[in-house]
């Protein structure tokens, strides 16, 4: 088999040459790959929930730093913060390597003893149970206490008419998720904490690309995390954010990232600040390495540059990936417009113009198991579903003893769990494949 392209007689070539061959071979491997790929058979081809979405330009990026070797968390990592604070508008971005680290720093952080008004483990946080493990899991991993409060039935957020209700003396802190991108009420949120003198964290990690009031989720609190894991808006492979407006807040998330070190320099980059033997810290001598020198007790939760390489050249398609969870959103709902007497769809927070993760459906008669039943029949033709996460993280046996707190009760939260699933809208889907999920739902969900 000859080639078009004979390699380079590799002892006369540059280095730039030979990465340049190396590059362009990756090119032509993933075109192989996807001329080979077999075309899509509705009923039989599988249609995922979601999914990463890419092409040579990942491929190639991923292979040029692994070529740079710099493995850990580098040039690569320190560009990307740049591009995704340069998109949402904001300042300070910790690239971190989990959507799930990035929920527990950024609540980590508010207990952080450099803060004037830390949070202290037995404070309150405000959240609700309709939720995936991880927004409410940093809450018990502090000593928090979480207050769990209803969803409104159409947005699925958090029913806002009862946060006065969910207030105590001990309440803290408010940590909520854009439920499969579709913004909480953040007026309402924004003001309730502001007149309470609450943090607030956003979990952004199905909601990157979210609107409210033309600004990106995620920039109106505290703090907001983004996760990069495939389903997501876009993908790493593993990776995750936190990103804050608060040189302060940011330091700490920082330093808690890096194993709780007080120094800042960058992997491979000594003396930064130009005074890493002259400070005075406690008990330390003065002038005690400041490289280990420790304010926080800390993680190391860092990706490699070989992951942040992989995201920058998916933030440039971000953009048109909004557009298509967006237009396939809409092919469902309107496709499924006359099981409305059925179900219940979920709807978005007026003001707000989501970037949906999912396309998120409930029986208006709840009943397990038929939406069991329903579940098996779509997996069966090969059509991916996913309950709303935990349901009702209540039910779920890792939360059978934990400390907590109920507003009310949380029927929605519960017709939600028994009733409730969603399919996918991700940008790897095709109009062919969206219609096809559509039919199947039709002739399915149209039944129960």
């Amino acid at each position: 088999m000859t080639s078009k392209h004979p390699p380079s007689n590799a002892s006369n070539a540059s280095e730039q040459e030979l990465q340049a061959e190396i590059l362009r071979l990756v090119a032509e491997l993933y075109r192989k790959r996807q001329a080979g790929a077999k075309p899509f058979q509705p009923g039989t081809s599988p249609i995922p929930y979601g999914g990463r979405v890419f092409d040579e330009k990942e491929m190639q990026a991923a292979v040029r730093a692994c070529l740079d070797f710099w493995l850990t968390l580098g040039p690569e990592g320190e560009a990307f913060e740049k591009e995704l604070g340069a998109f949402l508008g904001i300042r300070h971005v910790c690239l971190v390597n989990s959507g799930s680290s990035a929920n527990l720093l950024a609540f980590a952080s508010l207990l952080s003893p450099k803060l004037e008004r830390p949070l202290r483990p037995g404070d309150e946080v405000i959240t609700v149970a309709a939720a995936f493990p991880t927004t409410v899991n940093p809450i018990l991993q502090y000593g928090c206490i979480p207050v769990f409060v209803d969803v409104d039935c159409r947005t699925m957020n958090i029913d806002v008419s009862r946060l006065e209700d969910a207030v105590s003396p001990k309440t803290r802190a408010v940590f909520l998720a854009h439920t499969l991108g579709n913004p909480f009420d953040l007026n309402s949120v924004l003001a309730f904490c502001k007149a309470h003198e609450l943090y607030l964290i956003e979990d952004n990690c199905d909601a990157l690309g979210s609107r409210y009031q033309g600004k990106w989720t995620g920039t109106f609190g505290h703090l907001g995390t983004s996760s990069f894991y495939p389903p997501h808006h876009i993908t790493m492979g593993e990776g995750g954010a936190v990103y804050t407006q608060d040189p302060r807040l940011d330091l700490i998330v920082e330093s808690l990232r890096d194993w709780g070190r007080d120094c800042r320099c960058p992997s491979g980059k000594d003396n930064v600040c130009g005074k890493r033997f002259a400070w005075t810290w406690d008990k330390l001598p003065h002038g005690y390495d400041h490289k280990y020198v420790y304010s926080h007790i800390g993680y190391n939760l860092k990706p490699t540059d070989i992951q942040a390489a992989i995201g920058r050249e998916q933030l440039k398609k971000l953009p048109s990936f909004i557009e298509a969870r967006r237009r396939n959103w809409r092919l469902i709902r309107d496709g499924l417009a006359d099981l409305e007497g059925q179900w219940r769809f979920m709807e978005p927070t007026p003001g707000s113009d989501p970037s949906w993760f999912g396309f998120m459906m409930v029986m208006k008669q709840p009943d397990h198991d038929r939406l069991t039943a329903l579940c098996r029949t779509l997996e069966t033709r090969k059509v991916g579903n996913r309950r709303l996460f935990a349901g009702n993280l209540l039910w779920q046996p890792a939360y059978r003893d934990i400390p907590h707190r109920v507003v009310g009760d949380l029927k929605n939260t519960e017709a939600i769990a028994l009733g409730g699933l969603f399919v996918g809208v991700f940008p790897g889907l095709t109009e062919e494949m969206v219609q096809a999920q559509v039919s199947l739902l039709r002739e399915t969900a149209g039944t129960v």
